[in-house]
């Protein structure tokens, strides 16, 4: 029987917390009333993880699943390596660090139900540092004027999915993606609800200030050309006005004469120039490196085991 709910949980090192998951997870599941299950994705932790979830399976192997990656590949590779094991017609992601009660899936669920295929979540009162959050909204902002993909706290892991998104996205084969704004393509009826959010449990956040911009500059490339068609632009601006200066220094220097101390001003001028160059070859090499990491068409991930309970059906094929 397929269950009615999926939960992912991306998993790297995480073992301080694991057992606090556990202890309000499937009581919180239990409540619904509804058949589900959960499935772990180990991203190549470095702690004991790994036997803590393989401990976890086989107290509650009837709703427990875990996919253990050979390496790290990243978080948003164990969520889809975890879209592509669930069976359930509702899918919920959440982080394994408590910052997303496991409470608050029930409202996810039951927003779903009322029709719903995509159901993102705004943490009401975040408890992250003051930069992090500034930092975030900022490039909230800027990620909706570029891709136009409209989430409030994209950020927020605590999600559900319909069946419909999660198998158009089994479909793609992107290298590099972000999950939540990819299945907010394929979804017809998208909605978010505001939900609670804690301190971590346990350990520490993995993203840093240079993880934050490196995946909001993931999801700006992955998702438009507005950066390549706005560098096109600045480009033409810049060549018609070098042009119109270089006309009136050849028009002031008949008039006037030669001005020497008008070198610094070019100086200025080609150090910003340069700069500009500079970003654009940047730019370029980000679309030309999405590209080049697509054609090796190499495997997104690589999986060491995973860990599940026999169904009749794999028995008698067996």
């Amino acid at each position: 029987m397929k269950p009615e709910l999926s939960v992912v949980i991306p998993v790297y090192n995480e073992e301080s917390g694991l057992a606090q998951l556990f202890a309000r997870l499937y009581p919180a599941l239990d409540a619904l009333g509804i058949s589900y299950e959960i499935i772990y994705v180990n991203d190549g932790s470095r702690d004991t993880s790994a036997s803590i979830l393989a401990e976890q399976f086989r107290q509650r192997p009837d709703v427990t699943r875990v996919v253990l990656f050979n390496g790290n590949y990243g978080q948003h590779m164990a969520i889809l390596a975890g879209f592509e094991a669930t069976r359930g017609n509702i899918v919920v992601t959440l982080d394994a660090d408590l910052q997303n009660p496991p409470e608050e899936i029930g409202n996810l669920v039951a927003k779903m139900k009322e029709g719903y295929d995509y159901v993102g979540s705004i943490r009401r009162l975040r408890q992250d540092s003051a930069w992090r959050t500034v930092a975030s909204k900022a490039m909230n902002r800027l990620r909706e004027k570029i891709t136009h993909i409209k989430m409030t706290d994209q950020g927020n892991m605590l999600r559900a999915y319909g069946r419909n998104v999660i198998d158009l996205v089994n479909q793609c084969r992107e290298i590099n993606t972000f999950v939540p704004a990819l299945a907010y393509t394929f979804a017809r009826n998208p909605t978010e609800i505001v939900v609670e959010h804690e301190e971590r449990a346990a350990g520490e956040s993995k993203y840093s200030l240079y993880s934050l911009i490196r995946l909001n500059f993931d999801l700006v490339t992955g998702f438009s050309l507005v950066p390549l068609q706005f560098f096109s632009l600045l480009g033409i601006g810049l060549s018609f006005a070098s042009a119109a200066l270089f006309i009136l220094m050849v028009i002031r220097r008949f008039i006037l004469g030669a001005e020497v101390q008008g070198v610094f001003t070019l100086f200025a001028i080609t150090f910003f120039l340069i700069g500009v160059i500079l970003f654009g070859i940047g730019l370029l090499g980000e679309y030309i490196g999405r590209i080049y990491l697509q054609v090796r068409a190499r495997p997104r991930y690589v999986l060491q085991a995973i860990l599940e309970q026999s169904t009749a059906e794999d028995k008698q094929n067996s």
